[in-house]
């Protein structure tokens, strides 16, 4: 991975502000190499308001030179983040590259049980979301195509992450949801239709009222495997 101009620079402010407290800047994610916000992690010995105050002083400069702001993280609280961000880990862990310092990740990995976990906490909290949106939309069909779009944004990263736990790495939206469909067993569950529906194509209600019940029992099925999944 190329390392810009615009990320030494920011090392640069880092070792400003921080100085040696600065124990590794890692970039990671495609704006490297799609032109987008290059997005950093850096890693410190202590944090405190007052850098914080500093690095606030400097980041409309940094969002400037296509820079995203930088994740922080304690050196201390490091190791005990992976199983809390697992899939956040997971990817900086698969695409990333030292800017300074030790590599952070060079001994470290994702366990498949936080994975798991990581999963049927969002698959649960949609799921319980889903029913109490469903009783809040007063039987308006309305009302129910616009829990649907609201639950894409759940579902997504959802899919995508339970892919992942199935072994399927960098799928789209639609490959994930294909993808849960084929391991659930189940056809038209709407799964595909929800994360492929936007403000430019949204859904008809009639489609919304013939989706809801299918796409309820698939979320309800997906947890259950979930639940129960071992690698």
């Amino acid at each position: 991975m190329h390392i810009t101009d615009a990320v030494r620079a920011l090392e640069s402010d880092l070792r400003e502000i921080l100085g040696p407290r600065l124990e590794s800047l890692v970039a990671y994610g495609a704006g490297l190499r799609a032109g987008g916000h290059a997005q950093t992690l850096a890693i410190v010995s202590n944090l405190s308001a007052a850098d914080l105050r500093a690095c606030a002083g400097r980041v409309a400069s940094w969002h400037e030179q296509r820079l995203a702001t930088p994740l922080f993280v304690a050196s201390h609280e490091f190791e005990r983040s992976l199983d809390a961000f697992p899939f956040e880990f997971g990817a900086i862990i698969a695409d990333h590259a030292v800017v300074a310092g030790a590599d952070p990740f060079a001994k470290l990995g994702i366990d498949a049980a936080d994975l798991r976990r990581a999963c049927e906490v969002q698959s649960r909290g949609l799921l319980l979301h889903l029913r109490e949106g469903f009783v809040e939309t007063e039987g308006r069909s309305d009302r129910l195509v616009e829990l649907l779009a609201r639950s894409a944004s759940a579902l997504v990263p959802l899919l995508v992450n339970v892919a992942q736990l199935f072994g399927i790495r960098g799928a789209t939206p639609e490959a994930a949801a294909r993808e849960v469909d084929r391991h659930l067993g189940l056809e038209n569950t709407g799964l595909v239709e929800i994360v492929s529906s936007s403000e430019a194509r949204p859904m008809a209600a009639e489609a919304a009222r013939r989706i809801f019940p299918a796409y309820l029992n698939a979320l309800a099925r997906l947890t259950e495997v979930i639940d129960r999944w071992t690698a």
